[in-house]
Formats: structure tokens, C-alpha cells, sequence
């Protein structure tokens, strides 16, 4: 008889020096259910889900793991596969230089009379890419697909090795509002056909939308491991079990003290590189004040990133006009360096490609930005460094063994405050965040959002870009739309609501 599970975690110990990542967790995944997996950053759900995937291989770990009720001994990824089970990671890993063809089917290239069939695997991933909803030419290269489309790509190239059980970690952490709700969409189709999902998410209202069950694992250990019912999870009961605690509220309460204006930009316009006439930006024009916190929403693709990337330094796009004033005085910040040295900082959206040097320990990256702030007599102050490495660690919260640690070894939450905590050395005048809370749970968050207030409350300017309406109606005290590299609306946060937003996100300009 068929076990009704078709995954079991029995008793799973798993530990790195000086660290128990997991202790005695368990996890029952029925057939054909949506499962989900919620924890705060560091909990161990990322861990556990290399064990089941293979890449941490038996014998590294204690316990039993069981799949179709027969015990399994991993020693790699790729007897996982064969096995049935696929994992999809946070960071994608399409090569972007290659087409959709070659990354869905490399390392599981079709071959005839040995050699690549190449015809055969481009019909193959048109039906593939039909699965996923996805209408693009097999032959079209990763690079020219946005972030959604690129976790689509991942799932195709997962049903083309016969996934039974499909692991997401993060599914939907880059993407916006409407790409979210056409994953989760698939994830329900791939239910339908017997595809059985293990999803990781911090997006509690997503994990309501589409689970069956539901586990919540806090310091390695499993807290809480039930059946629900879709559509219909308590998820106060949830953040409780994550973070050990009740959160009523969020967004942390805010009393604004605004100012005059600090930041202006007026008439911008930035041409794409790639495509010369198409325009990145569009006449933008938008100011920010001391102490206020101004929101940018927009669809995927609108033009957000690539408006705050080019104030930043022109540091993306060609420059072809517009105007940038600081209290008033116009400034030229036509390189990264000159504005630092006028007080913006930016904090990028992908922080491990643009926000840190996976190499580097945590002092290093905090300091990086800021050389001058640590040197003496033109020397680099090593002491100087560890203090102010250390003020950070301290003041923001970054939850590590010592600031030698390298950032590569912390959580998503505790890297991106490692982020922060550079930018915060600068002392800049105008901070733009760029997807500030992404892939971070509930309760890093929270932390993140004060931290921003408190900014706020310094009298800094600061720039919010998030692809969750709830966010920006939660933190910020204005709101501007972006379309098509276009800003088509300005509204305060208090009159705005999502669907307010939305009409404004995807509409041109009056």
C-alpha cells in the first residue's frame, strides 16, 4: 500500500562548529498538498531543505528522512532528482548569457547518435514553458526575461526531470503583486496534476492563500506542525510561533516630523543602454523632506530600480537630462563616489550581487564605503574599523559571533542590516532603500521598519521602493506611482489604498 506521505522527516540533527542548525525537527509532507514551511531567517529552514535536496548529504546529518515510505540516504543533488524531488532556490540560477533552451536542459541535455539534439529540446521547452504560462521564444536569453519570468524558467526546467515534490524556498521574494499571484496560481495547477510543493515563505497572506499544512521551525526546532485548510490560517498564530512572541501591529507606530525639502529631482531622463531611443526614464520629477519617508510603487519592470540606480551616481543608464538639488543647491552627482560624498546612500534591491562582498567579513563590508572615516595619519585605522563595525552590530541589531564573522555565513535578514549598517556609516543626508525587507521575515522586518523611523526621526530624507502595497501604505508618508519609466501619480499614504495604487501603477501619466 502507498504511504499517504510522500516525504518524512524523522528526528533531523543537523550542526556546523559551534552551531546546532537543526535539533530533533520533524516533517510529514502528505501527497499532492501545498506545504509550507514559515520560520524567521536563521530558524533552519533553508538547512533542512539542503538535507531533503541532497546537498547536504547523509551522513552529515543525523536522523532518518523517508520518501514513499522507504528510507533514502542522499549523497547528492543528483540522487534527490532521480528520486523525484526539486529544489528551486532564492537565488535563481539561470546563466543569463545562455537562452531559456540551454539552462532549462543543461547538466540534462537530450542526446541522439551523441550528440545534442537541440531540435528536440526546443520543442520540449515550448511545451514546458506552455505549462508555466509562459509565451516566450526557447531561444530568447535569460538576461532579457524579468525576475518573474525567471522563477517560471526555474519551475519548467524542475518538471522537465520528472519532479514529484517540488521544493520553492521563496518563491515569490522578487516578484510583484501580480507575478506573486500567477505563481501561486501554478503552484495550485502543479497540485491538481499530483506535483506535491514545499514552499518557504515569509509572505504570510501567500501561505493562507494556497497551504494544506503548515510547519513553523524556531532556533532548528520545530514549534508547530499542523493541517489547514487553504484560505482560512490564523496567521497571528504563526508570527507566534516564529518569533516567540505576539506582533499586534506590522507596521510600528510613527509620528512624522517633517521638514523642509532635502531631496528634488526634476525633469530626469535616462535612455536604456541596451535599446538606444527607449527611454528608462521619463521626466521624473519628485521631492523628499527632511524626517518623511516617501514610497515608490510600481509593477515589475516600471522603472523604480532604474530610477533610483541613476540618481545614485548615474549608475545605470545613459544620462540625457534632468536636475538634482540638495537643500536647494543643484549638484551634479554624475559618479557613485560624488554622491557619497553629498550624503545619498543607496541600498540595493539585490544585496548580495550589488549590496556585498560575499568574501568579506562584517567589518569590512560596514567600513567599506567610508574608508576615510577609519584612517589615520592617511593610514587605515584597523581599531577604528572594529569599533565602528562593532557600533553596528550593536545598534542595528545584527545577530552574529563576532563582527570577524563573514557576511556569507548570517541569514538574509542579518546581511541586509550588514547593508544598512554600511550605508548608515556614510551618514548620509538622503538614504534611498530599494526592496529594503525583501526575503526577510516577519520579525526581521519589524526591526528593519523601526530602524527607518528612527532614520526618519533624525531628520534624514528617505526613499522606500517596495513591490508590497502593504508595506509602502504601512511606513510611508507620501507615495509616488511609476509606469513605464514614467512617475503618473503623487498621493498621501493616509488617502491611499491598494486599489488606488494599482489604478495609478498601470495608467500613463494625465
Amino acid at each position: 500500500m502507498e504511504s499517504p506521505f510522500i516525504l518524512q522527516m524523522q528526528g533531523i540533527v543537523k550542526t556546523f562548529p559551534g552551531v546546532i542548525a537543526l535539533n530533533n525537527v520533524n516533517l510529514d509532507v502528505k501527497r499532492g498538498t501545498i506545504h509550507s514551511i514559515c520560520g524567521e531567517n536563521g530558524a533552519g529552514k533553508s538547512t533542512l531543505m539542503k538535507v531533503i535536496s541532497g546537498v547536504y548529504p547523509h551522513g552529515s546529518y543525523s536522523g532518518d528522512m523517508i520518501v514513499n515510505g522507504q528510507k533514502v540516504a542522499f549523497k547528492n543533488i543528483k540522487e534527490s532528482e532521480n528520486a523525484g524531488i526539486v529544489i528551486i532556490h532564492q537565488e535563481l540560477t539561470m546563466i543569463p548569457e545562455l537562452s531559456i533552451t540551454e539552462n532549462i536542459f543543461m547538466g540534462n541535455e537530450i542526446v541522439k547518435h551523441g550528440l545534442i539534439d537541440w531540435n528536440e529540446a526546443r520543442r520540449r521547452t515550448s511545451e514546458l514553458l506552455k505549462l508555466v504560462g509562459l509565451t516566450d521564444s526557447p531561444d530568447t536569453l535569460i538576461k532579457y526575461l524579468g525576475v518573474g519570468k525567471q522563477q517560471l524558467v526555474e519551475i519548467a526546467k524542475a518538471l522537465s526531470k520528472n519532479v514529484s515534490l517540488l521544493i520553492l524556498d521563496e518563491p515569490t521574494s522578487a516578484l510583484n503583486e501580480d507575478d506573486s499571484a500567477n505563481l501561486l496560481k501554478l503552484m495550485l495547477d502543479l497540485k491538481s496534476k499530483g506535483i506535491t510543493c514545499i514552499m518557504i515563505s515569509h509572505k504570510l497572506n501567500e501561505v493562507a492563500a494556497v497551504s494544506d499544512a503548515i510547519t513553523v521551525i524556531r532556533d532548528g526546532e520545530t514549534i508547530e506542525n499542523y493541517e489547514v485548510e487553504a484560505g482560512h490560517v490564523d496567521e497571528n498564530r504563526i508570527i507566534k510561533a516564529m518569533v516567540g512572541r505576539s506582533i499586534e501591529n506590522r507596521y510600528p507606530t510613527h509620528e512624522s516630523k517633517i521638514g523642509e525639502v532635502v531631496f528634488e529631482v526634476s525633469d530626469w531622463q535616462v535612455e536604456d543602454p541596451r535599446v538606444p531611443g527607449r527611454m528608462l526614464c521619463k521626466n521624473s520629477s519628485f521631492t523628499v523632506r527632511a524626517g518623511e519617508i516617501v514610497g515608490f510603487a510600481g509593477l515589475m519592470g516600471a522603472g523604480r530600480t532604474e530610477l533610483m540606480r541613476s540618481i545614485f551616481g548615474r549608475s545605470m543608464g545613459i544620462y540625457q537630462g534632468g536636475t538634482i538639488k540638495l537643500r536647494g543647491k543643484e549638484v551634479k552627482l554624475d559618479t557613485v563616489q560624488k554622491a557619497i560624498s553629498n550624503g545619498v546612500a543607496y541600498v540595493p534591491e539585490d544585496r548580495k550581487v550589488l549590496g556585498l562582498n560575499l568574501l568579506d567579513s562584517i567589518k569590512k563590508t560596514i567600513v567599506s564605503a567610508n574608508l576615510d572615516a577609519i584612517k589615520t595619519k592617511k593610514l587605515l585605522d584597523f581599531n577604528k574599523e572594529y569599533a565602528a563595525a562593532t557600533h553596528y552590530r550593536q545598534s542595528i541589531g545584527i545577530k552574529a559571533a563576532s563582527v570577524n564573522a563573514g557576511v556569507t555565513s548570517l541569514s538574509g535578514g542579518n546581511q541586509q542590516k550588514v547593508v544598512l549598517g554600511k550605508w548608515l556609516f556614510t551618514e548620509p543626508d538622503v538614504l534611498i532603500l530599494d526592496e529594503p525587507t525583501r526575503g526577510i521575515d516577519i520579525g526581521a522586518k519589524y526591526e528593519i521598519y523601526k530602524l527607518i523611523h528612527e532614520l526618519a526621526d533624525q531628520g534624514k530624507a528617505v526613499i522606500l521602493v517596495s513591490s508590497e502595497l502593504p508595506e509602502l501604505l504601512g511606513m510611508s508618508d507620501r507615495i509616488y506611482t511609476i509606469f513605464e519609466g514614467t512617475i503618473t501619480g503623487e498621493i498621501d499614504a493616509k488617502e491611499a489604498n491598494q486599489e488606488k495604487l494599482m489604478k495609478m501603477m498601470t495608467v500613463t501619466a494625465s
